[in-house]
C-alpha cells in the first residue's frame, strides 16, 4: 500500500503532466494556425511628411468572411474635433459616438455608406451607438459645429494598417494569396499596389502621395 507522502507525490506528477500535455496542446495548436501568415510592409512617399498623416493601407478584399468585433469602437467629440479623424473598422462595427465636451454636438452623415444617419444632439456624457453595415468611406459631421468632420472607413476585412509617421506601415497575418492593397488618404491619392502573398513570407510594397 502506498502511504500519504507517495500518494501525494504520484498525484502531483500526474497534474503536472496533465498541465505540460495541454500546454503543448495548446502551443501546437496556436503554430497551426499562424502557420502560413504572412505579412505586407510597406513605405508611403510624401512631399511633406505632414501629408501622411491619417493615411491608411488596406487589403481591398479576401476571400473569406469576418465576424465584427463584439466591442465597440469609439469616435469622441472633444475640444471641438471629432476623435479620431479617421476611424477604420470592419463591415458590421458597432461605433459608440461620445460628446465629452460642455457644449451640445450633433453627429450625421449625408452619405449612404452611414444610411444618411442622424443621431440627433446631445450634451456631455452621453453615448449613442450606430452600427456600420456597408462597405466604403462615411464623411461624419455636427450640424451645430460646421467645422466639425471625420471619416469612418468601413471595410471587409481586418487587413489594414495606419502609416507611421516615417511613412512605413506593416499588415500581419495575412493568408496566402493575391490582393490588392490600397490606400485612402483624405486629400491625396496612390496607385493601387498588386502584390502575392506567399505562405510565411514577408512581401514589400511601396505607394507614393500625389
Amino acid at each position: 500500500m502506498c502511504s500519504n507522502k507517495q500518494l501525494y507525490r504520484k498525484t502531483l506528477s500526474v497534474l503536472f503532466f496533465a498541465v505540460f500535455l495541454i500546454t503543448a496542446i495548446t502551443t501546437i495548436r496556436v503554430f497551426a494556425e499562424e502557420k502560413g501568415l504572412s505579412t505586407i510592409n510597406g513605405t508611403v512617399k510624401a512631399k511633406k511628411a505632414k501629408y501622411l498623416r491619417d493615411t491608411l493601407v488596406y487589403i481591398e478584399n479576401v476571400t473569406n468572411s469576418f465576424d465584427p468585433p463584439q466591442e465597440h469602437a469609439v469616435m469622441d467629440q472633444k475640444n471641438m474635433a471629432f476623435i479620431p479623424h479617421i476611424l477604420p473598422l470592419l463591415k458590421g462595427t458597432t461605433v459608440d459616438f461620445l460628446n465629452s465636451d460642455m457644449v451640445q454636438h450633433n453627429v450625421y452623415s449625408p452619405d449612404a455608406v452611414a444610411d444618411n444617419v442622424n443621431l440627433g444632439t446631445w450634451l456631455k456624457g452621453e453615448v449613442r451607438p450606430f452600427t456600420f453595415n456597408k462597405l466604403g468611406v462615411a464623411s461624419m459631421l455636427c450640424n451645430v459645429h460646421v467645422d466639425m468632420l471625420a471619416y469612418v472607413l468601413v471595410l471587409q476585412n481586418p487587413y489594414f494598417a495606419r502609416v507611421n509617421n516615417d511613412g512605413s506601415f506593416s499588415i500581419t497575418n495575412i493568408p496566402e494569396g493575391k490582393y490588392v492593397v490600397k490606400l485612402w488618404n483624405e486629400r491625396y491619392k496612390a496607385e493601387d499596389r498588386q502584390v502575392e502573398v506567399k505562405a510565411n513570407t514577408t512581401s514589400t510594397i511601396a505607394f507614393e502621395l500625389k
